[in-house]
Formats: structure tokens, sequence, C-alpha cells
């Protein structure tokens, strides 16, 4: 049986808890103004999110003027949501390709401007399933849950290493081909060089020879 020490416990936990990608922040939008959110995902992943203006007064109602516009697309700039003047909403979708995903909020314009406070949770990965409806639906107990969780952490975790691997891949391969590109260009600004000064040479020895001065 193999026994974890501390340090690779330390580095399991750090692994997992960057598996797990939960974004959930506020921010404010002017009237007018637009303002993006990106997330890096994986392809085929489950993502999940949700949003809503921040009531300014709480006892009354939310204004009229406090409704945005959101649109989630993808590196590419397919859409995957997409919600006109509406003071709240939610989306969930499974990626069908790895990269920057966009969320862009949009305020209305308004005379005088209005600043809104939104408050927006995205989740994906392991994070964005539902484990109290798995539960539910299949009647499992306590144990056979967290085991379920562990083994989508582990799943996830040997996921992000191999995308992780194969974006090092893309890294190195660029790294080559400019290296590559570059010694071909020093090569030739030293063929340049070599046939500049030899020029000069070839020219001041033929005015010398018609100066007769050699």
């Amino acid at each position: 049986m193999k026994i974890l020490t501390s340090k690779s416990l330390f580095m399991f936990l750090i692994l997992m808890f960057f598996s797990m990608k939960i974004h959930s922040l506020q921010f404010e939008v002017l009237s007018g103004r637009t303002k993006c959110i990106a997330e890096d995902i994986k392809s085929h992943s489950m993502t999940v999110g949700k949003y809503h203006i921040v009531n300014p007064n709480e006892p009354h109602p939310l204004p009229d003027t406090h409704k945005v516009t959101l649109r989630v697309t993808s590196t590419h700039g397919n859409t995957f949501h997409y919600a006109d003047n509406v003071h709240e909403g939610h989306f969930a979708f499974e990626t069908t390709e790895a990269g920057d995903y966009m969320a862009c909020f949009y305020a209305a314009d308004h005379k005088p401007p209005v600043t809104m406070t939104i408050n927006f949770d995205w989740k994906s990965g392991v994070a964005a399933k539902d484990w109290t409806n798995v539960a539910k639906k299949g009647s499992v107990d306590l144990m056979e849950l967290e085991l379920k969780k562990m083994h989508e952490h582990v799943k996830n975790i040997h996921d992000e290493m191999f995308y992780l691997r194969e974006r090092e891949e893309e890294m190195q391969e660029l790294n080559r081909s400019t290296n590559s590109k570059m010694a071909w260009m020093t090569g030739l600004s030293i063929c340049v060089c070599l046939s500049v000064a030899g020029l000069q040479l070839w020219h001041l020895k033929t005015f010398f020879e018609k100066k007769k001065l050699i």
C-alpha cells in the first residue's frame, strides 16, 4: 500500500482545488457600457452560470432601468446563451471546443446614466455538477456520494493534466519554430553584412586604383 507524504497530499489538494473552476463575483456596469468576463474552459466540460442585478433599494421593486443583455460566446464566436433586457437569469451548456468563453453584459443607455451592480456566479467542470440531485436520483448513501465526487475530481485532474500537456507541446512547437526562424534570420543578416562589407572593400579598392594610390 502506497502512503502519501504530507507534501504529496498538499500537492494533490492543490490540484483538486484548481480543477474546480468557480467564479462568483460582483461588479458594476454603467448604462451604455459593456463588461465582459472570460473563462478558460476545456472541451466537453459542463458549465453553468446564474446572474442577477442587485436591488439598490431592497424594500422596493427593482427599477425598470435596471436590466441588462447577456451574451455568452466561445473562443470562435459561437453563441451559447443570449438573454435580452433581463434583470436575472441563468445558463447551462456543455462546451464543444476548448478556449476562452466570454460572458458580456451590456446595459442599455439611460439619461441620466445608471450604475448597476451585478452578482454573477459561474462554475465549470466538477463544480458545475449538482451532486444533491445525483444522490436523490441514484438513491446513494453519503459514502457512495463522496466516492463519486472523488472519482470525478480525479478524472477531472487527469483530463486537466493531459490538457496542460497538450498546451505545453503546442508551446514547445511554437518555440522550436520561432528558434528556427530566428536562426535563419541571423544567418541571412550575417550574409547581408558580409556582402555589404565585400562591396565596400571592392569599391574602395577600385577608387584607390583609379586615383593611382595603390
